[in-house]
């Protein structure tokens, strides 16, 4: 199921507006295979929830735990993945390439 790009950000709002901590991951720039496209978008809740995608695999579980990180220091991310073509189904770039992905605190 995809998410559009308003409902991660809604999600994200409502957490907000509960008190809740929340940081917001976006996909910058791709280069070769990349399962979402650039602008793609993850909102992650303090306590693990998430809504939306920025890829999937093991990037994905790498950008949530970045994501916790940044709630708590405010520190933003540039956070980049990339992998040989023999590695990529290992990490979820099926055909290998490099993602970058943007963390941010949502304050």
């Amino acid at each position: 199921m995809t998410t559009k790009p308003d409902d991660v950000l809604e999600q994200a709002g409502r957490w907000r507006g509960q008190g809740r901590k929340v940081a917001l991951a976006t996909v910058v720039s791709t280069w070769g295979s990349s399962p979402r496209p650039v602008g793609s978008q993850l909102a992650v809740e303090e306590s693990g929830k998430m809504a939306g995608s920025v890829s999937g695999g093991c990037i994905e579980g790498a950008v949530v735990m970045e994501a916790q990180q940044t709630m708590e220091s405010g520190a933003v991310k540039l956070l980049e993945f990339g992998v040989t073509d023999e590695m990529a189904w290992e990490v979820g770039l099926a055909c290998g390439g490099t993602v970058r992905v943007f963390v941010e605190r949502l304050d």
